[in-house]
């Protein structure tokens, strides 16, 4: 597996992670024994960077991971491990966003204890808190890293301007920003700043949602809770459309000899050596493919080849529906 560096001086991790939201449950139910087979084999193929949080099923696929180290002695040890918070459910049910230092404190407890360790090797700030500025967050956490609680920070969903506030107050080794054939706002401004702060950008989505796996037909049979259920690029007439533009990528694909989830991540491997994917999968199977993404050397040639089939702003439809965007900064 290829390496990376997280940060502008931090770990050597695989160019491929492994994102750990669909364990719990945000594409549909999730098999735990699926799950901890799918982390086994993520260190078969050398995946070591896994990326979890504690709203994924509401604390549930930090526990998973917990589970296997508590039966993998020594796999903790093997893996860079991040997790997020900021997140909350309110007392009526709705979502809300604390970047509060107790809370941040709170989060952090319960999230090593789900997980089994002392420590996580990189801490999100997963939604900005508009209340609270960011230079008071990253200063909070930057004491949970004087404890060794955290070893890096990072945030999610954040403007390029925030990110280098962040940065100004202590070293950020990644930001979380949705990245694909399909999703490329971050080209925008946010590649630049991660260029300037010496921040990994790390995309998920890579394989925007299994649309670029090609394994999607008809969307109105998304399991019950199913993230994409919703999705306006999954819907009416956006889906026909991004159907449609579908076609010509999958041919490219099996003209080359490989899987399209592996040409997808290949693309973006290939974009920069700032941008680690971490694809999230229930499956060793689909991970397989994704991983192997970091071994297919696109040409110059293909990359244009891909420009062309599926060129930046293609997709139809905004990637959230309304009630998703807060906490989130556009840019």
């Amino acid at each position: 597996m290829q390496r990376r560096q997280l940060g502008r001086d931090g770990a050597s991790i695989s160019a491929v992670g492994l994102g750990c939201m669909s364990f719990g449950g945000f594409y549909g139910p999730a098999d735990e024994a699926t799950s901890l087979a799918t982390l086994g084999a993520a260190l078969d193929y050398g995946v070591d960077h896994w990326d979890t949080a504690d709203v994924y099923g509401m604390g549930l696929s930090e526990t998973i991971i917990g589970k296997f180290f508590a039966q993998n002695p020594g796999g903790r040890e093997r893996v860079t491990l991040a997790t997020k918070f900021a997140i909350r459910r309110m007392p009526d049910g709705s979502r809300g966003f604390d970047n509060s230092a107790s809370y941040m404190a709170t989060a952090l407890e319960a999230s090593l204890k789900r997980l089994g360790t002392d420590h996580v090797d990189l801490y999100y700030v997963h939604r900005i808190d508009t209340g609270i500025p960011i230079e008071d967050t990253i200063g909070a956490l930057a004491r949970h890293v004087e404890s060794g609680k955290i070893r890096a920070i990072g945030i999610s969903e954040m403007a390029p301007d925030t990110l280098r506030r962040a940065a100004s107050v202590h070293p950020i080794a990644a930001i979380q920003s949705e990245y694909s054939l399909w999703t490329r706002g971050a080209e925008g401004g946010l590649l630049q700043a991660c260029e300037e702060v010496g921040a990994t950008l790390v995309a998920f989505s890579p394989v925007a949602r299994a649309y670029l796996a090609g394994v999607l037909q008809d969307v109105e049979t998304f399991a019950k809770g199913d993230f994409r259920a919703d999705n306006p690029r999954f819907l009416g007439l956006n889906w026909r459309r991004n159907r449609e533009r579908l076609g010509p990528y999958l041919d490219y694909a099996q003209a080359l000899g490989v899987a399209p989830a592996t040409l997808a991540i290949a693309w973006i491997i290939a974009k920069s050596p700032r941008i680690v994917p971490i694809p999230g999968t229930r499956t060793a199977a689909h991970l397989k493919q994704c991983a192997d993404g970091a071994a297919l050397a696109l040409t110059e040639a293909q990359l244009d080849d891909l420009e062309r089939l599926l060129p930046i702003g293609f997709a139809a439809g905004d990637r959230y529906p309304p009630s998703h965007w807060m906490g989130i900064e556009k840019y």
